[in-house]
């Protein structure tokens, strides 16, 4: 039992340490004069638009560039995390 909450433990501080290591990076993306901008934690830093685009077309392109900066961000994570050995059970 004391083993089981040893592993916890321990994927937890792995966790926390990924969570951290992500917070330092970066992802932005642009597109017709829309760019998001997200950390690793896939948190919104910054967003700006191009407020002469048409609504439709803005939004269209506002969502494009988010789901591309979340790839991005995804992709990187993923890396982090085989860096760091995978997470412990995982496999």
């Amino acid at each position: 039992m004391f083993n089981k909450l040893k592993q916890f433990k321990d994927m937890r501080s792995q966790a926390k340490d990924l969570q951290n290591s992500l917070a330092d990076e970066y992802v932005t993306e642009e597109s017709n004069g829309v760019e998001v901008k997200l950390n690793g934690n896939l948190e919104v830093q910054s967003v700006k638009i191009n407020t002469e685009l048409e609504k439709d077309f803005l939004e269209r392109t506002i969502k494009d560039v988010t789901n591309k900066a979340v790839k991005k961000t995804q992709k990187i994570m993923a890396k982090k995390m085989q860096e760091m050995g995978g997470i412990p059970g995982m496999s």
